[in-house]
């Protein structure tokens, strides 16, 4: 599939800014699943963009504007296409317990993906969730695929109830949240069990966002406008397997990635500071197009 993105970002300030610093995560990644035919990134006020690649391999654009303004536009507009790519079958079969053992063998590349990282502590609540989900015999595809479908079941998607810094246990108790709660509760249920997983941000094509003629071709997925969250888990052999627990799918051909990391503060698409007020408004609005 062949997707443009329009990702637009509006900071209205109460007063007069006298400067802006930003780092924006805002660029689709170019891999195996996808295919990034061209980005651009717009500011207004217009100025320089400087970019790097973080240590998590996602592409950063920073930006700074020394005059005074009264609000910052960002406007991202990216051409995507999108391919479908299974994993290797004898890697799902691997028991969870040969499955460990590989991960344990290969901690240092993986160890920031199994412990636990700042917004994904991991508590005694995830370690019974891990038990239960994988046991050592069981094949670590099934388990996986299991704990997704549970999250679905028994969380209930309902924006607002929790911010963007609310903590894994409090969406866990209240069983209410967006997406990026529901990746970050798997992502802490998978490392009490050894599992190494990343947290995933991208875009995704929603049923809002698609034409009538192709409402009946797929299943009905679930996301923010502003963009959406899933889950990464690594499987024996090295393969990312992409799930989204919000949708219970695998993220596939209507999922665009964005960035990584070990959890919502390495992915964040917009951060930054600035002088002189404080925002009065955000604004984001996604628009994401087959062509």
């Amino acid at each position: 599939m062949l997707f443009r993105i329009t990702h637009r970002t509006r900071y209205r300030y109460a007063g007069t800014a006298s400067e802006s610093f930003m780092e924006a995560r805002l660029t689709p990644t170019s891999d195996e699943r996808q295919d990034r035919r061209s980005h651009k990134l717009l500011t207004t006020p217009a100025c320089n963009l400087h970019v790097y690649t973080d240590y998590f391999g996602n592409t950063v654009e920073t930006f700074s504007i020394i005059q005074r303004h009264r609000e910052l536009l960002l406007e991202s507009v990216s051409e995507v296409a999108t391919h479908p790519i299974d994993p290797p079958s004898v890697a799902l079969e691997v028991s969870v317990s040969e499955a460990r053992q590989i991960f344990r063998s290969e901690r240092l590349k993986l160890f920031e993906y199994i412990i636990a990282s700042p917004a994904i502590p991991l508590s005694a609540e995830v370690n019974v969730l891990a038990n239960r989900f994988f046991k050592p015999g069981d094949p670590i595809g099934t388990s996986l695929l299991r704990l997704n479908a549970w999250i679905k079941e028994s969380f209930r998607y309902e924006p607002g109830t929790t911010r963007i810094d609310t903590p894994v246990a409090t969406a866990l108790r209240q069983r209410t949240g967006v997406c990026q709660d529901f990746a970050q509760i798997m992502i802490a249920v998978l490392r009490s069990a050894e599992i190494p997983a990343r947290y995933v941000t991208g875009y995704i094509e929603t049923e809002t966002q698609r034409k009538a003629s192709e409402a009946q071709k797929a299943p009905k997925l679930i996301g923010a406008s502003e963009s959406h969250a899933w889950v990464e888990v690594y499987l024996p052999g090295g393969f990312w397997w992409p799930l989204d627990p919000t949708n219970n799918c695998i993220a596939g051909e209507r999922h665009v990635k964005v960035a990584n990391g070990r959890d919502y503060r390495d992915s964040t698409p917009t951060t930054g500071v600035f002088k002189g007020t404080h925002t009065e408004q955000l604004e984001v609005a996604v628009v994401m197009q087959r062509i």
